[in-house]
């Protein structure tokens, strides 16, 4: 095994034994395991119960295309041995590539892939297969678990909801309504399947179609008592009608959505940009605090991946 290679395996080796006792511990089935520790091996690399999910990033790597696909598969090969996961167990995802060629592990993922994820005595539909991302967002546990345990009896606003987790943990929270939002039918749905797979069919639950820049304008006053609002970087999707960008936009996002929180009520705004400001003085909180580092979770402390804030009206 050349150099690399051996640095590589002992890397994840000793990640994996760490992050794995700790995901034991503390009774969590779903956990990232390496995210693109050395630069050669730019994977990430998540278990979700006894199948390991892998992204590739896209990278200029020099080589050709079956010299990369040989030394993907030598790749899969260790990180099978490493976790212990049989390859038909192991889906790969790259980013950004050809369509013509398959390496064997590729073949494997031609078949839909979707299971049933637990987390937190909560179910989720997890696509390892079919889309960019699985649907279950692993970073936040720990912001969905906060969430959680202050929305009984409240009103609760989910924007840009994506599959509808932080709304599934309110529903086991207790809460009175929950109103998610997206722009995606498909994400839409997939939402409200999750709060059916864990009984949640309240009418009090409801699931709006909607370009969240725009449903903003029609929200009255003073509506909810918990926003959660974790926007993507930017977007330009063709059905929205004005582009986003979150660091231009977020003063005036956050506002409009102040304005529809009750006296008191708190919005948990969060963003993946990685060099994110947030203009405290341009927004009308009561209190922001930065909860960053307090909702990442063991297995992301690495990487500071995302911003995370807890504001109150």
């Amino acid at each position: 095994m050349d150099s690399k290679l051996q640095m590589f395996e002992n890397r994840l080796t000793k990640v994996f034994r760490h992050i794995s006792k700790l995901a034991r511990r503390q009774n969590i089935t779903c956990y990232r395991v390496y995210d693109d520790d050395i630069p050669e091996f730019p994977f990430s690399i998540e278990m979700y119960e006894d199948h390991v999910y892998i992204a590739e990033y896209n990278r200029k790597h020099g080589m050709e295309e079956d010299a990369h696909e040989e030394w993907l598969d030598t790749c899969l090969e260790l990180i099978s041995k490493v976790l212990g996961v049989p390859p038909g167990k192991i889906w790969v995802k790259q980013r950004q590539r050809k369509e013509n060629r398959q390496s064997q592990y590729e073949k494997l993922s031609l078949e839909s892939h979707i299971m049933t994820a637990h987390e937190a005595g909560l179910k989720f539909k997890v696509n390892l297969s079919d889309y960019l991302d699985t649907g279950l967002f692993l970073d936040h546990r720990i912001t969905r678990s906060m969430v959680r345990e202050e929305v009984k009896d409240k009103k609760v606003l989910n924007l840009f909801c994506y599959t509808g987790s932080f709304s599934v943990y309110a529903a086991a929270g207790g809460a009175a309504e929950v109103t998610s939002v997206d722009l995606s039918k498909t994400y839409l749905a997939w939402a409200e399947e999750n709060m059916q797979l864990n009984g949640f069919n309240s009418p009090g639950y409801t699931f709006v179609h909607a370009d969240v820049l725009q449903y903003l304008d029609t929200l009255k006053l003073n509506t909810y008592d918990v926003v959660i609002l974790d926007p993507p970087t930017f977007s330009n999707s063709k059905r929205m009608k004005d582009f986003l960008d979150i660091q231009r936009d977020h003063a005036d996002m956050l506002n409009k959505v102040l304005l529809a929180t009750k006296k008191d009520g708190v919005v948990y705004f969060s963003n993946n940009y990685r060099r994110f400001v947030l203009e405290s003085d341009k927004i009308n909180a009561a209190s922001i605090k930065d909860i960053t580092k307090q909702t990442l979770p063991f297995d992301f402390q690495q990487k500071l991946i995302r911003k995370c804030y807890r504001l109150t009206k």
